[in-house]
């Protein structure tokens, strides 16, 4: 699940097939095909608990593959007949394929600069080789998986280059399964060096490497293969150490015992290649260890999980900066001297204030960004990004140069002294400045994305709704300059949520889909619900564990603000998440069935009580809980949405999309749910599901397959809320 997950608005997974019970704006299908039930009793502290459709969690019966057949292929038929759905996808798809290559994830080695290369209508991102100059003019690729596979279905997960830039380590995966091996490719002249390690890459864990300084080896992480039994080979993340040239069977463990059964490492050496910082995730909830790698392989360890400590990197001249949250929820900044690793003697360099420092894994690759001579902290103020700087004895020297209301996801120093920063708005696409210490002046560069579409007569609007225990949330209404709430004339409103595991909703660039939305008289509405670290750590455990009811409460909030204050009204207001936010609008949807006319949720959780024994779902417990600690039981049943659908209901229209090879949420949770809700629904709406078998999480997915997605969704709303998309 979530935490190195890419957030890319609704690019993700897949489509194939949905699953239909009806149509508010033609006559009513008929009814969704009966789902045979077959109840399994269960005992949770003296509480007995029936689930009917335990069957439909087993995706090697043929029964449950059959099931899964028989409502695509009536749901394709309703789907394809939309009149505005053909319209829709041939639109985004022109868009999408028309928008400019762009660049992300920058790797600094020497005066080169490699990223990950977007080149629509190309299926797959690729690499590319770049220099100082940032000219996409001078760039050259270097490994093309859409020429490694036409298909288009295997998908680059990450890469490093060697500091010389002579090699880059690639994990590969296909099918949006993130089931990574790594390959190594010369970079002079794209060759392919034949090198193959599997297993060092999987949902949720994720996976990393970071070089040796010389290039003639690398650590990576690596799961274990058949030493274990096969229920355990998507934990245990270790650290190895491959030399070139060697055989891989022999590479030396150098990190892994004693470490968690839901370990999530992440290697680090770009701002010092002779020391490697290893940062170990326990699970999801935000713990952290960080250890030392010397170039000779020797390993100290820093800080422990009770030390609060979320992030740390070594500077050019070996001093170690941390970030706490030990008595500082929105962090602080410490540094350690080079060559001590004893926390106690940490120094308070940068202390707490109204931005909230990042931990590894949220909003920014590399938390704290050390130069020779400046250190740059991106931080988040409520949801927007700002990138103070500081010196290295802590003193301020102001921020990097923004647009309102904008995102920074990259901060990236280079050879010749400046620094690349990626910056996004919701209404401009992503571009990288450059910042000159000496002069203090930030500049455009040609590395940007430029979009067909324009949202020149749109505007973002902030505002806050008070939630249910008297805490102000804040969101982003999205709409047409000028427009303002009118009770005879409601909107529709799309209202978007995340809330959970400290990850931030930041301004991303909305693009062809909201542009879309916009036109066919919309608005578009993003939340910073608690869950989410948009206020620092206590922001996000008002949103965890027993805590998690805040979440729902919140996005109900503001969703009753948008009605009271005449934005639209409930037979107008459609909801989406994905994920976690799946979890969301499963939770919602049944607690306030009245509230919204239209759902759509993606690859979602909905059964609380069996996330746990998912296949990766320990990882989760430590947001979630679990059902053997008493507490948690109570919360977690006492909103589970699979648990909480009520026979006779009138449930709202609902969407729902899953991927055969999600390794972060079990796909069984949305054939359960889709299950109950068809069984249970009072109302005369659909209730549809998707199941892509070439799909997972939505990371990795080919181009072709997020546009149909994303046509499928936007007939679907169109068609529940009575929209029209006006002629060109």
């Amino acid at each position: 699940m979530p935490r190195r997950i890419s957030r890319s608005g609704l690019l993700g997974l897949g489509c194939t097939v949905l699953v239909l019970a009806g149509n508010a704006a033609r006559a009513r299908d008929e009814s969704a095909p009966p789902t045979p039930q077959h109840p399994v009793t269960d005992q949770y502290h003296g509480v007995t608990v029936t689930d009917p459709y335990r069957w439909l969690e087993n995706a090697q019966d043929p029964a449950v593959h059959q099931w899964s057949l028989t409502q695509d292929t009536r749901t394709r038929k309703y789907l394809d007949a939309l009149p505005q759905r053909e319209r829709m996808y041939q639109r985004l798809m022109q868009q999408i394929s028309a928008t400019s290559p762009s660049y992300e994830h920058l790797h600094v080695a020497g005066e080169r600069v490699f990223a990950l290369y977007t080149q629509p209508p190309k299926q797959q991102k690729m690499i590319a080789l770049l220099t100082n100059a940032a000219d996409p003019k001078l760039a050259r690729v270097v490994v093309d998986p859409n020429a490694i596979n036409p298909a288009g279905t295997t998908a680059i997960d990450w890469f490093v280059p060697s500091p010389d830039g002579q090699w880059v380590a690639v994990s590969m995966s296909d099918n949006g399964s993130e089931d990574g091996t790594l390959h190594l490719f010369e970079v002079a002249t794209g060759k392919d060096q034949a090198l193959r390690i599997p297993r060092v890459q999987y949902p949720t864990g994720g996976g990393s490497l970071a070089w040796r300084e010389d290039g003639q080896g690398f650590w990576y992480t690596r799961y274990p293969g058949p030493e274990r039994p096969s229920a355990e080979q998507h934990f245990y993340q270790r650290v190895y150490f491959h030399r070139l040239g060697d055989d891989p069977a022999r590479d030396a463990l150098v990190i892994g015992e004693g470490l968690p059964k839901v370990a999530e490492i992440e290697l680090d050496n770009r701002y010092d290649p002779k020391v490697i910082v290893a940062s170990v995730a326990n699970g999801d909830g935000g713990e952290f260890e960080h250890f030392l790698i010397d170039g000779a392989g020797h390993v100290r360890q820093v800080t422990h999980f009770a030390d609060r400590i979320v992030a740390a990197t070594p500077a050019p001249d070996g001093s170690l900066y941390l970030i706490s949250r030990k008595g500082a929820p929105r962090g602080s900044l410490l540094v350690l001297p080079a060559g001590d690793t004893d926390l106690a003697h940490a120094k308070v360099a940068v202390a707490e204030s109204d931005g909230v420092m990042q931990s590894a894994g949220e909003l920014s690759e590399t938390p704290i960004v050390a130069t020779s001579d400046l250190l740059y902290l991106p931080e988040i103020v409520g949801g927007p990004s700002r990138v103070s700087l500081y010196d290295h004895a802590g003193a301020a020297r102001g921020v990097l140069p923004l647009p309102p209301v904008a995102s920074v996801d990259e901060v990236r120093p280079l050879s010749d002294g400046s620094v690349l920063y990626r910056v996004q708005t919701y209404l401009q696409p992503p571009a990288f400045m450059r910042y000159e210490p000496k002069s203090r002046q930030g500049s455009a560069t040609e590395l940007k994305q430029t979009s067909p579409v324009s949202f020149s007569d749109a505007e973002v609007v902030r505002e806050t709704a008070r939630s249910k225990d008297g805490t102000e949330v804040p969101f982003n209404i999205v709409h047409r300059k000028g427009a303002k709430p009118d009770a005879a004339h409601p909107a529709p409103l799309l209202l978007n949520g995340y809330g959970g595991y400290g990850i931030s909703e930041t301004p991303t660039f909305l693009g062809p889909r909201a542009r879309l939305w916009l036109d066919g008289g919309g608005i578009y509405v993003t939340t910073n619900l608690r869950g989410g670290a948009e206020f620092g750590e206590t922001w996000h455990q008002q949103g965890a564990l027993t805590h998690k009811q805040h979440v729902f409460d919140d996005f109900i909030a503001v969703a009753e603000w948008l009605i009271a204050h005449h934005y639209t009204d409930r037979e107008h207001l459609a909801i989406i998440g994905g994920s976690n936010g799946g979890l969301l609008m499963g939770a919602v949807m049944t607690q306030r069935p009245d509230l919204f006319r239209a759902v759509v949720s993606r690859v979602g959780i909905y059964d609380m009580l069996r996330v746990e024994r998912d296949p990766n779902g320990t990882f989760n417990t430590t947001e979630f809980g679990s059902t053997q600690d008493v507490a948690q039981f109570k919360a977690l049943y006492a909103y589970s949405p699979y648990h909480h659908v009520k026979d006779g209901a009138a449930y709202p229209a609902v969407l729902m999309l899953t991927g055969e090879t999600d390794g972060r949420v079990n796909p069984a949770h949305s054939r359960k749910m889709i299950a109950r809700l068809q069984e249970a629904t009072g109302s005369k709406y659909p209730v549809l599901l998707t199941i892509n078998a070439h799909a997972g999480h939505g990371i990795g997915s080919a181009l072709s397959i997020v546009v149909n997605q994303l046509a499928d969704i936007y007939a679907f709303l169109f068609d529940q809320l009575g929209m029209k998309l006006p002629a060109e």
